[in-house]
């Protein structure tokens, strides 16, 4: 049995219990995210079918987070979640699935779907069970504690990064991810920042660029921008595997929120990008 332990805790996110639940308390609590907490739905829905959420340290984007999750919260606890981000570490398989056991965070442990992941890595012919991939990689690890705070330790995931980012990678997983979803139950949470390092106004232009792509279902329209504008979106890829997985679904895409880092520290001569989108069911 595999446990992967937390990498980022006390960095991206508190390291005890109590004050990770009460920096995700503040998230909710936040102007710049819902305002308030969620209650979570007794039973599943099934309207929230997919999202793409930040990765940063949760100072910066947990509020802009936190609006996927407080949506996510009224549709219930999915049994499984697909977790899919970029591989900032360059280590590791070109799509590197983690294989089996579970990963712990200071709210506990969450399992890891065995059977669901031997399936995609069945039908994804770049995907490899591959652990070292993830053991320091941030963009998954980060939205565990929010489904915690809201649904405890009932579900399962799927964690998927993704080191070859491009267009036919996002249509071959998506494609595998649509063709499971008619026997297996599950979500998708894409994990990204939007631009890096640029001014405020330069980003927030860049990513509503980008961000209306997504909410067109247009993948290739979105790659194709990415490349031609060298946009310095980390998970792009990720990104597009939702969309598609959406799209094939028929699914409505909503802008839940957008904000950058400078809307946060008041700095806005270099910022990050955030942004939260819904895929839902019509």
């Amino acid at each position: 049995m595999s446990i992967r332990p937390p990498a980022v805790a006390g960095y991206f996110y508190a390291a005890s219990l109590e004050r990770l639940r009460e920096q995700i308390a503040a998230c909710f609590q936040s102007p710049l995210g819902p305002g308030k907490e969620p209650t979570p739905a007794i039973s599943w829905g099934e309207r929230v079918i997919a999202g793409i959420v930040p990765h940063a340290g949760y100072m910066y984007s947990g509020p802009v987070a936190a609006s996927f999750y407080a949506e996510l919260a009224t549709d219930g606890c999915p049994p499984v979640i697909v977790l899919v981000g970029p591989n900032h570490t360059g280590i590791g398989a070109p799509i590197a699935i983690y294989p089996r056991g579970s990963w712990e965070t200071p709210l506990g442990s969450v399992e890891v779907d065995e059977q669901l992941a031997q399936e995609i890595r069945s039908r994804v012919r770049l995907a490899k069970f591959d652990t070292y991939a993830h053991i320091q990689e941030h963009s998954l690890e980060v939205q565990l504690p929010f489904l915690q705070y809201l649904f405890g330790n009932t579900f399962r995931i799927v964690p998927i990064t993704i080191l070859l980012q491009e267009a036919e990678v996002a249509e071959m997983l998506a494609q595998a991810l649509y063709d499971l979803s008619k026997q297996y139950s599950f979500i998708i949470i894409a994990s990204s920042d939007f631009t890096h390092y640029e001014p405020h106004d330069v980003a927030a232009r860049k990513d509503r660029e980008a961000i209306d792509r997504i909410l067109q279902l247009d993948v290739r329209g979105f790659f194709e921008l990415v490349h031609r504008h060298a946009l310095s979106i980390c998970g792009y890829c990720p990104i597009g595997v939702a969309t598609l997985f959406a799209k094939y679904h028929n699914a409505s895409p909503r802008l839940l929120n957008y904000k950058t880092s400078g809307d946060i520290t008041g700095d806005r001569t270099a910022v990050v990008g955030y942004a939260s989108i819904v895929f839902e069911r019509k």
